[in-house]
């Protein structure tokens, strides 16, 4: 059975600037409707990823392959404008002087009939029908994004490249541009590869995400795998706030304030941490002020004093002193709960969510 290659594939991207490595031997494959999303915090070299893809930025050494047609081997490479690959930017690009149908007929060949069809089909998609002669000023920052879109799909690119193109849109408005444009790409049969420094973006929109730090990529997966089995301590606080139990592995248990906690393959005299989500850390309501008695699969209860609650919407956070360290551990509660500060409660934790991950020297 024939299988068809990667719509994208890149393999061992390598770029320096000034002797300083910014994309260090990075490589993806995206198939034909799939989303992969490059996350990353601020200079962790995605964008750059993404301009040596297009080839507006040049290969030190790599090569970059699109419906197994190689573009790209090190420096050497064929221009953007013939990879069939489509841009778009967080601040769209249009061109003012232009009215909407222009904008969106720019990159297109052909009898002016077929591109006039061409647009107003553009236009119906995503839903602007009747905004062709208007220009890009008389347009909200949504309707702006949408003919972005269909510009760049407009040629029918293999491959869209998308560089933060949500984040300078109204909240109540993302979301359901997000969605919308996704529906649109996958559509067309179009390998995206989304860059962004949003953990929620990347979740809600990636069918794999490539996490991405000092230049590489340290994790790869479907977003359910990467968020419940980060590589490390790291990989885990870029998805949300972690609350961190640093101990000393003797004979594969480390004490800490919820008892001993298994800790198989680190040697002896190892200083490991116990990361555990604050969703994951449980008020234990039915014994407050009772004492701590063990719970099968959760271990034994800790007392901690409470330093700060506040409400957020959706739910409550609550700050803890714990009597076995002093250390504060932060609670995620659902709904309202807003104990005042010196309230004493028992808490435990879900051994099954928690990571554990050795000391790095740069942690230490």
């Amino acid at each position: 059975m024939y299988t068809p290659p990667p719509r994208l594939e890149v393999t061992n991207l390598n770029r320096s600037f000034a002797g300083r490595k910014v994309v260090n031997d990075v490589s993806l494959q995206i198939a034909a409707g799939q989303v992969t999303c490059l996350l990353g915090p601020s200079g962790c070299g995605k964008s750059t990823t993404l301009r040596m893809i297009a080839g507006v930025e040049t290969l030190d050494s790599g090569t970059v392959t699109i419906d197994g047609k190689q573009v790209a081997d090190g420096p050497r490479s064929q221009p953007p404008e013939t990879r069939s690959v489509g841009l778009m930017f967080q601040d769209f690009a249009l061109f003012p002087h232009l009215t909407v149908a222009q904008n969106i007929a720019f990159g297109l060949k052909g009898a002016a009939y077929d591109k006039a069809r061409r647009v107003d089909a553009l236009l119906e998609r995503v839903t602007l029908t009747g905004f062709g002669a208007k220009h890009p000023h008389q347009l909200s920052g949504g309707e702006q994004q949408r003919v972005a879109l269909a510009r760049a799909i407009a040629p029918g690119p293999r491959v869209m490249l998308m560089d933060e193109p949500f984040s300078g849109l109204d909240n109540r408005l993302r979301d359901g541009i997000r969605d919308a444009t996704l529906d649109i790409l996958k559509a067309e049969g179009t390998a995206v590869l989304l860059v962004t420094h949003e953990p929620d973006e990347a979740m809600r929109m990636g069918d794999e995400i490539a996490l991405m730090r000092d230049g590489s990529i340290v994790q790869r997966g479907a977003p359910y795998n990467i968020y419940n089995a980060p590589v490390d301590r790291e990989a885990a606080a870029f998805f949300s706030d972690i609350n961190v139990i640093r101990g000393t592995s003797r004979g594969a248990l480390t004490n800490t304030p919820f008892g001993a906690f298994l800790t198989p393959g680190h040697f002896d005299g190892a200083e490991v941490d116990i990361v555990i989500r604050p969703q994951h850390l449980k008020i234990d309501f039915d014994r407050a002020g009772r004492g701590p008695n063990p719970t099968p699969g959760d271990g034994t209860a800790a007392r901690g004093t409470v330093t700060r609650a506040r409400y957020l919407g959706r739910e409550s956070l609550v700050d803890f002193a714990m009597d076995f360290d002093g250390k504060t551990l932060t609670a995620s509660v659902p709904g309202v709960f807003l104990p005042k500060p010196g309230t004493v409660l028992w808490l435990m934790i879900r051994r099954d969510k928690c990571f554990v991950f050795p000391v790095s020297k740069n942690q230490r």
